[in-house]
């Protein structure tokens, strides 16, 4: 993610956004049935990867401690996490859920599934997890849609043995797939050459800063999304805790049921993570 570090001036703002979004949530989503009901909701290591290489229990804990139940990892092997990659699987797993979370996902690159499938799978399975996901085809900027259909081949080839090893395969998207190529956007093409039972979609909310509403694509794409990465705008260039920017949440939430979603990461400046899951927590 592209995240912006300026300042973001808040006194009541956090308290004052919560209690509007209250005001708006039909009844439904008040009580024990609700839509929301009590999602165990999770986070994106990527940044704080620093903090984690540093210190993974101590600052795995520091997340639990905050709220956070889950945890969506990198895959070291593919992003160069040496000090992480040295932990054996069964070992990081134990680390993880002794300071109180769960491992239900991580990023993979395309590079390792390619050359390290078996061993990511393993790994994967080490961990507990339940799906696996590939952060990015990594084409070039001037790639065509042929080249993301081509893209898209291959990780439904990847996504038939991890789902024959009982993992879900993934993808997810920056903002690089929410371009066009003449008049077809390439996220829509991907969905099109992407095999709805061997490759989810992870849904990157930050795209709503460039006006792609996560509600529009789970309601027009019901059951072909697994998981999200939260995150907030007050426009298309300034981040902001989940809560206090542009993202209709009830609506988000509502949606979400019908897109498939059952993993929910906040991926967002540090700085932010508490206030975040605080506004989550008491939706």
């Amino acid at each position: 993610m592209n995240l912006s570090r300026r300042n973001f001036i808040r006194t009541s703002g956090s308290s004052l956004v919560s209690a509007a979004i209250l005001s708006q949530l039909p009844l439904g989503m008040m009580g024990c049935d609700s839509i929301m009901g009590n999602l165990p909701f999770g986070f994106q290591i990527w940044t704080i990867r620093e903090k984690l290489r540093a210190d993974f229990p101590g600052t795995l804990k520091m997340m639990a401690d905050m709220g956070y139940k889950e945890v969506e990892m990198c895959s070291p092997l593919g992003y160069g996490f040496d000090t992480l990659h040295e932990i054996k699987g069964p070992d990081m797993r134990k680390i993880i859920e002794d300071a109180g979370l769960k491992c239900t996902s991580s990023h993979y690159n395309l590079g390792e599934l390619r050359d390290h499938l078996d061993n990511r799978i393993q790994w994967a399975h080490d961990l507990g997890m339940e799906q696996m996901i590939l952060s990015s085809f990594g084409l070039p900027e001037e790639a065509s849609i042929d080249d993301y259909r081509k893209a898209a081949d291959e990780l439904n080839s990847i996504g038939e043995k991890t789902k024959k090893a009982g993992i879900q395969m993934g993808f997810h998207n920056h903002h690089g797939e929410f371009e066009k190529r003449g008049d077809e956007l390439i996220y829509d093409a991907l969905l099109d050459q992407l095999d709805p039972d061997l490759v989810k979609m992870q849904f990157q909310v930050a795209v709503e800063n460039i006006g792609y509403k996560s509600a529009d694509y789970f309601t027009r794409y019901p059951g072909r999304f697994i998981s999200a990465h939260l995150s907030d705008y007050m426009n298309e260039e300034e981040s902001v805790p989940v809560g206090q920017g542009m993202v209709d949440w009830p609506a988000f939430f509502k949606a979400a049921k019908t897109g498939g979603v059952k993993n929910f990461y906040a991926e967002i400046n540090p700085e932010f993570f508490e206030e975040s899951i605080q506004f989550l927590l008491n939706m």
